[in-house]
């Protein structure tokens, strides 16, 4: 994955210090460590956090295409659907990619894993707190360090209004803190688990009312 690396630290001033790909026959995820920049890191010290998420969502734009390429090239899965999100406090992200292949009901389903009951209960608990019970809740245990779940149909229809109206950034942002902070504050995951969280990440992709979040956990 140095190409990733090289292309973050040609566009962001910065590569990240240590890169983690897990993935499955329909899902990747690239977990980076230690990627912050000198200049983020005034900003995040003056609490203009979202100064350089909105800094990021743009650069992110462009080089989605590119990113979705490499993964062609290097793996051959087509990627249809790409998330990412940033825990700067932690200096670490997430990109999940998930193949044209699986985006299909029938061809992809949830992991069978002992905890998934428990887990789904505890996302639809928090996504009902922020908007909505999910029309459908998937996860998919890629290993022992990486968890992730699929929601789709979670928007209400404010969102959707505002969305139409062009206020997508705006959404994002305020779902980037709403979300994050109900899923940072609960306490059930690590007792489902059985394992200590490191890292909790979630995005969104509104034209197809679905949700990416992704557990990073120490592996037991």
């Amino acid at each position: 994955m140095a190409v990733f690396c090289r292309t973050l630290r040609e566009n962001f001033g910065k590569g990240p210090e240590s890169v983690f790909v897990s993935y499955n026959q329909s899902i990747l995820t690239i977990y980076l460590r230690n990627f912050i920049t000198p200049s983020e890191s005034v900003l995040l010290g003056q609490d203009q956090e979202s100064i350089v998420q909105k800094t990021r969502d743009m650069l992110m734009q462009n080089l989605i295409p590119e990113f979705k390429a490499y993964i062609k090239i290097l793996t051959g899965m087509e990627i249809k659907e790409f998330y990412y999100d940033w825990s700067l406090h932690n200096k670490s992200g997430v990109f999940v990619g998930i193949s044209s292949f699986s985006t299909e009901t029938d061809e992809i389903k949830s992991d069978e894993f002992e905890e998934r009951g428990n887990l789904h209960e505890e996302i639809k608990r928090i996504s009902i707190q922020a908007q909505k019970d999910p029309e459908e809740v998937m996860s998919f245990r890629l290993n022992q360090r990486t968890l992730v779940v699929i929601r789709k149909g979670i928007l209400v229809s404010i969102e959707r209004e505002l969305i139409r109206l062009g206020g997508s950034e705006t959404l994002r942002l305020a779902k980037r803190n709403l979300e994050k902070r109900l899923l940072h504050n609960s306490n059930n995951f690590e007792s489902i688990l059985n394992t200590k969280v490191n890292d909790i990440f979630v995005d969104w992709d509104f034209s197809l009312d679905k949700s990416a979040i992704v557990l990073v956990l120490t592996p037991t």
